[in-house]
């Protein structure tokens, strides 16, 4: 057995110590120390690889006692059982190739050292939410993520848009993280223990409405990290960030928190009707409706920040269909095609200097190993065969048809909107002719070969689903009738983009001239944001502003400079006493022994 699994926590130590140096060494070695940055990445890879080898054996657990009082304490662990080690996996390769990818796309950038030192530490945070055995281990992991997605959001924080964003982020993602902690809460309460598989294993006994009640709140925590309706909002402006740390934040890390956590915790949903119909439907919304917002996007990163959010959406109908493993399939070939497309969008957006479709255009002969792997990466998007994208979503129109056959239509659409939003960003980016300025030019190697790798992932990583799947203690298998429905759909969706996108950004002003606001209320996500905004956010600022100006402002800063004010009159009193006379002082030294003696004489009186 590796020294990895039985020692896990050095996946979690390695990139702590490694951010900690880099931090340490600077702006004028980064150079050099932004390479370390990979140690901690492939230390999780190969954890992972390890664990896999001994998916079958029991698992071990390192564990401490974290918080004591009394007789009571509260525990932390670690351990690499089968779904931890398939995670690990994902989290390692992503990360490591995110980090590969940095130091070109980096290169120029003067906060280099705190770029680098963050990721190390996002990854750090990510690997000790899936190792952990108990929920508040989990749970502090998680919080961990967060911070360090704030940070990376908000890295150009000099910019209003990114420095917004990244506040989105984290104060969305707190509202689902409230839910989370209650859900802690009273599974601790009624249960005794924070451990994971106690709890897993001691559901049973729990009433109905109880295991309900948990069962939602650990959803409303996962749908905030997982962008699932109506939490989903601040993912598409997570884009401020660089472009890296989109692939790294969409692809294995934050939004896959969610699904790896209910797939962790999942004999507490199972054990819910409620909570798993509540699952299925809002993954159907959220999968549906981001994948007709993709349809008007301009910004590349906006398309596929709402193919991802789509994306997460099948996954919760999977589950919400009771076949977590399936999901787990989804997510691992996800991460490997959608941070191919990230990592693709940032090497166009690199060379091409613009985010814009309508200003791109005609990249696929200047940028060939960029264009060749982002086709790989938007056919296993679409689902097109033998794609692994193909594999594990068919998957799950196959589980949902059979929960519903509503959700399974619902799906059949979106992938269809999946192939042609996609295809529409293919070819206003690489087809025709450059409608932008400047000279594009192919990316270095530090960026074409992490693209190249996750390319190999896109394209051979549906062949690993029933492995997968068994090593995870579910199954999958291609129901043929869906297969081959969803095969047609996604070439319909394909052919179908190409017949409107063929001339280029034309199509977009037809649209937007014909179907008007419809075209506009599509490009803003149905106004979701905007609503927030105006029912939570607005009255809760006016709340506010309002205890500001009368509690903070009106009440406690007058009282305190009251009491300021009184004594710096006291002050000036005592000042204008002391006027360097001797017959004044020996005055009042005389009236004071005389008030002092009253004082004694009567005080002893009584």
């Amino acid at each position: 057995m590796s020294v990895l699994v039985e020692q896990p926590w050095i996946a979690v130590l390695l990139p702590v110590v490694v951010s900690v140096l880099i931090a340490a060494a600077g702006r004028r070695l980064v150079a050099y120390t932004r390479w370390l940055a990979l140690a901690g990445p492939l230390a999780v890879f190969a954890t992972g690889i390890a664990g896999l080898g001994i998916a079958d054996e029991a698992a071990p657990v390192i564990s401490a006692s974290w918080l004591a009082q009394g007789l009571d304490s509260i525990s932390v662990g670690a351990s690499v059982d089968a779904l931890a080690a398939v995670m690990l996996v994902v989290v390692g390769l992503v990360s490591a190739m995110v980090v590969l990818f940095s130091v070109g796309y980096m290169a120029k950038d003067p906060a280099q050292a705190r770029y680098f030192a963050l990721i190390s530490a996002f990854t750090a945070a990510m690997t000790g939410l899936v190792l952990s055995t108990t929920l508040v281990g989990l749970f502090a992991s998680w919080e961990l993520v967060g911070v360090c997605s704030y940070l990376l959001i908000g890295f150009w924080y000099r910019k209003p848009s990114a420095a917004n964003a990244a506040m989105k982020a984290f104060l969305v993602t707190r509202v689902g993280d409230v839910g989370f902690l209650f859900g802690l809460a009273l599974l601790w309460a009624r249960t005794g223990t924070t451990d994971i598989a106690a709890i897993n294993a001691g559901v049973g006994a729990l009433p109905a409405g109880v295991a309900t009640l948990a069962a939602l709140l650990l959803f409303a925590g996962a749908a905030g990290k997982s962008a699932q309706f109506p939490l989903h909002i601040w993912l598409p402006e997570a884009m401020e960030g660089p472009t890296p740390v989109s692939a790294l934040i969409h692809a294995a890390t934050m939004v896959a928190a969610g699904v790896f956590m209910v797939s962790r915790m999942w004999p507490v949903f199972a054990a819910s009707e409620a909570a798993m119909q509540t699952m299925l439907w809002i993954g159907l919304i959220t999968a549906f409706g981001a994948a007709v917002a993709a349809i008007a996007q301009r910004d590349i990163k906006r398309v596929l920040a709402y193919s991802t959010i789509s994306q997460l959406g099948f996954m919760f109908v999977a589950l919400g269909a009771g076949q977590w493993q399936i999901a787990m399939f989804h997510l691992v070939t996800h991460a490997a095609f959608k941070a191919l497309l990230f990592l693709g969008s940032g090497s166009v957006i690199h060379s091409a200097g613009t985010q814009d479709l309508h200003e791109m255009g005609g990249l696929g002969r200047l940028m060939p190993v960029t264009m060749i792997t982002w086709v790989l990466g938007a056919g296993a998007l679409a689902g097109i065969p033998p794609l692994a994208g193909f594999f594990s979503k068919d998957g799950i129109i196959h589980a949902a048809w059979v929960a519903s056959p509503v959700a399974g239509t619902v799906l059949v659409l979106a992938s269809l909107m999946t192939a042609f939003y996609i295809t529409r960003a293919t070819l206003l980016a690489f087809a025709g002719d450059f409608r932008g300025q400047g000279h594009p030019h192919e990316s270095p190697w530090t960026m074409t070969v992490p693209l190249l790798v996750l390319a190999a992932g896109a394209a051979g990583l549906g062949f690993v689903g029933t492995g997968l799947a068994e090593l995870l203690g579910g199954h999958a298998e291609l129901e043929s009738t869906v297969a081959i429905v969803s095969a047609c759909v996604a070439l319909f969706g394909v052919g179908l983009g190409w017949l409107a996108y063929r001339r280029g950004p034309a199509t977009d002003l037809a649209l937007e001239s014909r179907l008007g606001s419809s075209y506009g209320a599509a490009r803003a996500a149905f106004g979701v944001d905007a609503a927030v905004t105006r029912v939570f956010v607005r009255p809760a600022r006016g709340v506010a502003e309002a205890v500001y100006e009368g509690v903070d402002r009106g009440l406690i800063d007058r009282a305190v400079n009251g009491i300021g004010r009184l004594f710096v009159g006291a002050g000036r009193i005592g000042t204008a006493l002391q006027t360097g006379q001797i017959d004044l002082a020996a005055a009042l030294i005389g009236a004071g022994i005389v008030f002092l003696t009253a004082l004694v004489i009567g005080w002893g009186g009584r």
